[in-house]
Order: C-alpha cells, then sequence, then structure tokens
C-alpha cells in the first residue's frame, strides 16, 4: 500500500470546515457525511468540482447491483476526469454499505468520479480512497440506474 503524506491536513487544504454534501438526483436527494480529516486532498477536490457546479448534469454511467453505482465522469464514458489526477488517500475505514469511494484506473488516478457501495466490499479496502459515508437517501441510490442524472451537489459546511 503507498504511504500516506502525514503532512497534511484538512486544515492545509481549506475544508476543516467541511462536514458533508447533498446530492441532488432525478430519482431524489442523497446526504453525504465527507471525511476531511481522512482524505483532505480528495475532500477539497469534490469540494471544488461541487461548488464550481462541474457535477451538475452528469450521468451514474455505472451502475452494477449489489455492489456500486459510479458518477462524475463529465464524458459519460468511465474514462473521463477533470483534468488533473489525485493522490491515493487510503484508511484503515472499511467499505461497507453506503461508503463513498473514489474511483481510479490505477495507483494515483483519481479525478472526478466517485461511486457509492450497495454492500459491504471488503475487498475495496486498502485500493481506493474513502472519502465519504451515506448518511441518508440510501433509497434513492439504490433506486438509481445507469443514465440517471446528478442534478447538483451542495457543500455544507460546519457553522462559525
Amino acid at each position: 500500500m503507498p504511504e500516506l503524506a502525514s503532512d497534511v491536513t484538512d486544515a492545509t487544504w481549506g475544508v476543516a470546515d467541511v462536514v458533508g454534501a447533498t446530492v441532488a438526483t432525478d430519482k431524489g436527494v442523497i446526504g453525504l457525511a465527507l471525511y476531511p480529516q481522512v482524505a483532505p486532498a480528495t475532500v477539497a477536490s469534490f469540494v471544488s468540482l461541487a461548488e464550481s457546479a462541474a457535477y451538475e448534469g452528469l450521468l451514474f454511467h455505472r451502475v452494477v447491483p449489489d455492489f456500486v453505482v459510479q458518477g462524475g465522469d463529465p464524458d459519460g464514458t468511465g474514462w473521463g476526469g477533470p483534468g488533473y489526477t489525485l493522490r491515493d488517500e487510503f484508511s484503515a475505514i472499511p467499505y461497507r454499505r453506503g461508503t463513498l469511494g473514489m474511483a481510479r484506473a490505477g495507483l494515483n488516478t483519481a479525478g472526478s468520479q466517485w461511486f457509492v457501495t450497495h454492500s459491504p466490499q471488503p475487498h475495496l479496502e486498502g485500493h481506493y480512497t474513502v472519502f465519504g459515508q451515506v448518511n441518508r437517501g440510501m433509497d434513492v441510490v439504490d433506486s438509481l440506474r445507469r443514465g440517471d442524472r446528478i442534478l447538483s451537489v451542495e457543500i455544507r459546511r460546519r457553522s462559525p
């Protein structure tokens, strides 16, 4: 497993106050708890893309029953991204039902594509960055089909 940068904190990336996100889809709303203390660069990228409306209108291009639903690809092909890649931020957090992870094609290649697990997926642990958990709307996740859309992503921050 790649070594994690120990000098990077959520404050470094300006996401210390981020607590979650609300993803509106054409099937309903999904609430996400985000983990900036676990995956600061990944959360910072997700927040930046969400706040720039980069996810609006994108498809859920991959839906595998009892495995994952995946979106965030600007091309809708499974190969698109934001024009940059992220360093993997692996943790000991298990992949259980509703875990939010970053898709990637290889080591340190994550970009804008994210997925939510339908069921526990222990074989993903240590291979994909966990950066959050569904805390509302898992029934919406379960109802998503290939071609359904992300309407908006709103970031929730801790009040000062």
